[in-house]
């Protein structure tokens, strides 16, 4: 049936004068245009919801902002959803809310979401790390873009110089890391799909480097070197903990008294302090007792066993070793992170067990290992391994000549 309304004219609208009451002047197909009291004008389509059969009212929009033919526009646009079945109504509600959406769950505020969940996975050092480097590569350029229009040629574009910086290494990482945070709004609802898949093949492969290390032969130069050097007591007993139980930096840095058991000889590094979340037990040695001995006379009445110069409540920077390795003159040879490879790569060559070489290094999980993980017969093997490391740590270069040359002879 043709629509027998007659059509409004531009200039019908634009004269439509306020009365006592409200009043709508049709336009036909159900839009009208309702003139307040106050002068005020606004677009109505009248329609029938499509599974209630119910009449409703959808408003278009205010005049001027919504001149005549725009409105007609818009009135054909629901009259199409309508023919779908759709309630343009509903419609209208549910984009808005994708807007708010969209507004709220950026991509900064949804990685921030996701790291209150991943750092509860990783050590404290390794979450501060991770996020900086998340702030400092894509928040200035993305953080506030929403996370549902992230394309993946944007992320390439951000993080390109970073890559002609030579930071390639950095650049894998990030994209792994942002790669966790799309999923993490997949799982939860935010977005349908990860279009950030497989944006590491726009870049260059990163050199491999080994952290510096020194060969075994190298050791006793080391600790020689470590024994007069111009560096606080504090200090080279943080070195020497560090070598002598194969711990990484902030797990010596961080080191409190109450994880230090004398009685047992155990040294218990709660799960929230290790890199791969996961309790680690420690045997001590007869060298290591002296060296925390030596450190009680300095902060046993404290929480931390290597205070903070400036703040003896606080534990010592994790980055103290470093430092004090590279005055020492080995800049480029040797980290302190280096240690735990010295101590891998001489145990491995003397035959001891990989297993506990690896559990010594806290590198392998307990529950894949053996249920015995804790038991007292494990530890005392592992035991053995330190005590034999601990021993060897102390060796003269004039006995390491000497060993050299009859494994030489033999």
């Amino acid at each position: 049936m043709a629509n027998s309304t007659k059509q409004l004219t531009a200039t019908q609208v634009s004269n439509a004068k306020p009365k006592e009451k409200e009043y709508n002047l049709a336009d036909g197909r159900g839009l009208s245009l309702r003139v307040k009291t106050g002068g005020s004008k606004f677009w109505l389509l009248n329609y029938t919801r499509p599974v209630t059969q119910k009449r409703a009212n959808l408003g278009l929009g205010t005049y001027p902002d919504v001149p005549l033919a725009e409105a007609r526009k818009r009135r054909e646009a629901a009259r199409e959803l309508l023919a779908q079945g759709i309630d343009p109504q509903h419609h209208q509600q549910q984009q808005k809310a994708a807007i708010k959406t969209d507004a709220e769950n950026t991509l900064k505020s949804v990685t921030n979401a996701w790291f209150e969940i991943k750092k509860q996975k990783v050590s404290e050092n390794h979450g501060q790390k991770l996020y900086r480097r998340l702030e400092l590569y894509l928040f200035p350029a993305l953080g506030g873009t929403p996370i549902s229009v992230l394309t993946a040629p944007q992320v390439i574009q951000v993080l390109k110089p970073a890559e002609a910086k030579g930071n390639i290494e950095t650049c894998k990482r990030v994209i792994s890391w942002l790669n966790e945070v799309m999923t993490f709004a997949v799982n939860t609802g935010l977005i349908h799909s990860n279009p950030l898949i497989g944006i590491a093949a726009a870049f260059g492969v990163p050199e491999k480097r080994q952290m510096p290390t020194l060969k075994p032969a190298e050791l006793p130069e080391f600790i020689e070197a470590l024994t007069y050097s111009s560096i606080k007591k504090t200090t080279r007993c943080l070195i020497e903990i560090q070598l002598h139980t194969m711990t990484r930096p902030a797990e010596a840095a961080k080191a409190k008294w109450t994880e230090i058991d004398f009685d047992k000889q155990l040294w218990t590094i709660p799960a929230e302090r290790m890199k791969m979340k996961r309790e680690h037990i420690i045997p001590l040695t007869p060298q290591v007792i002296s060296l925390l001995n030596r450190m009680h006379e300095i902060s046993g009445d404290l929480e931390y066993i290597f205070p903070a110069d400036r703040n003896k409540h606080h534990h010592t920077n994790t980055e103290t070793a470093n430092m004090a390795i590279k005055r020492m003159g080995y800049k480029g040879r040797l980290v302190a992170h280096g240690l735990r490879a010295l101590a891998s790569t001489t145990l491995n060559e003397q035959g001891f067990d990989a297993e506990l070489i690896e559990v010594s290094l806290a590198h392998v999980d307990k529950n894949t290992v053996r249920a015995a993980y804790n038991r007292a017969d494990y530890i005392e093997r592992r035991r053995e391994l330190m005590c034999w490391w601990s021993e060897h740590v102390q060796i003269t270069p004039n006995q390491l000549n000497s060993v050299i040359t009859q494994q030489l002879l033999k």
